[in-house]
């Protein structure tokens, strides 16, 4: 079968990667194009383009870059319409897989969504819309099937795909020789994985090193962003480890990590962590109107209670980042806190393989069609 697979950032480009390598052992005639990045190309996904082309933040950000987002909107359905695909996948991303979706549904080619957009934390309405033109939603949060059935949907949970991601991973046993490093404590600083993201959120985690002699700061850096944009860090003599997050994470002793899948990830690490968020001043304004949850980390949102502290736009100056950090460096009852938060949180995500239970799914609903 053909299936045309959408992934607008590097995480969902991940998970992506992860469902084309499950369905080429579920669909041995399968064949992938679509708009997707490094993870999912390397598995096989044929490009009309990459999502680095594409990529915006904040409410503000995507207004400005709305001719850009147009461009490629217009440029995916027209490629879409010359595959001809059985089928159309969508992964996150939801402003642009949403308008995706009606456009597909219209020419009544099938559209699973995988990892829906996080409809339940704003505009809960949108979901509406996701279930008149999805016809296979496939979710990752434990939460999520309770919701939708608020809307008469009865949707997938099939576990989280992290646990795939990170039961592949094997530690480098020489990482510290592999990066020069000296064996001192180590905490991981996760900026994002986009540009504004880093520019936005690594002044403040530079800004700890002074008081903290005693310990080795790591920048998990990605290396589809341009190098300049960890000048500050290299300025400051912080060393930036590229694409090298899971192994950071394995010899972490804390971290500051941006909100978003990150800070799941080093919950699955057992690493203890401080999650922090900045954005321009108008898209924070607009979303603190809009978001009607409690918490902004994944961690806090399984858990339904604060299990990490969450930094948010004033709250992260470097003040209260430092006192945050001494804290799970120096405090072993709040160390332990932490960690018994992320066992709750490993109990109600659960170990499925959402990765090859979701590529069994869709083939199973396209394998009546195809014959």
């Amino acid at each position: 079968m053909k299936y045309y697979m959408i992934a607008g950032e590097r995480s969902g480009d991940m998970h992506l990667a992860n469902l084309l390598h499950a369905l080429k052992a579920t669909d041995q005639q399968a064949d992938f194009r679509g708009m997707g990045g490094d993870y999912s190309i390397d598995e096989g996904l044929s490009t009309v383009a990459h999502y680095d082309e594409v990529a915006l933040m904040g409410f503000v950000e995507v207004l400005l870059g709305f001719r850009k987002v147009l461009k490629y909107l217009r440029l995916v359905k027209h490629d879409m319409l010359a595959y001809a695909p059985d089928a159309v996948i969508l992964v996150d991303y939801g402003g642009f897989n949403l308008k995706i979706a009606k456009f597909a549904h219209e020419q009544g080619i099938p559209v699973h969504y995988y990892i829906p957009p996080k409809v339940w934390a704003w505009n809960q309405k949108r979901a509406y819309k996701l279930k008149k033109y999805v016809d296979h939603l496939y979710t990752i949060l434990p939460f999520e099937p309770a919701f939708f059935k608020k809307f008469g949907w009865d949707v997938y949970y099939v576990g989280n795909p992290l646990f795939d991601q990170i039961k592949k991973f094997t530690p480098h046993d020489f990482f510290h020789q592999k990066n020069e490093l000296s064996y001192k404590p180590i905490v991981a600083l996760l900026p994002g994985s986009r540009k504004q993201e880093v520019e936005n959120m690594l002044e403040n985690m530079v800004g700890l090193i002074p008081a903290f002699p005693n310990v080795q700061f790591l920048i998990a850096g990605v290396k589809n962003l341009p190098g300049e944009v960890y000048g500050l860090a290299e300025k400051h003599g912080i060393k930036v480890v590229f694409d090298q997050t899971y192994d950071l994470l394995h010899y972490a002793n804390a971290a500051v990590v941006t909100s978003g899948t990150a800070t799941l990830e080093t919950a699955l690490f057992n690493v203890p962590q401080v999650v922090v968020y900045k954005t321009s001043s108008i898209s924070y304004a607009i979303a603190k109107r809009l978001i009607k949850v409690p918490f902004i980390s994944l961690v806090n949102l399984i858990a339904g209670k604060e299990v990490v502290r969450e930094l948010i736009q004033g709250d992260y100056n470097k003040q209260v980042l430092l006192e945050e950090l001494k804290g799970l460096l120096g405090d072993s009852q709040r160390k332990a806190a932490v960690l018994q938060g992320y066992k709750l949180v490993r109990e109600k995500i659960g170990e499925e393989k959402a990765s090859e239970k979701t590529a069994k799914l869709i083939y199973e609903t396209l394998k009546p069609i195809k014959n």
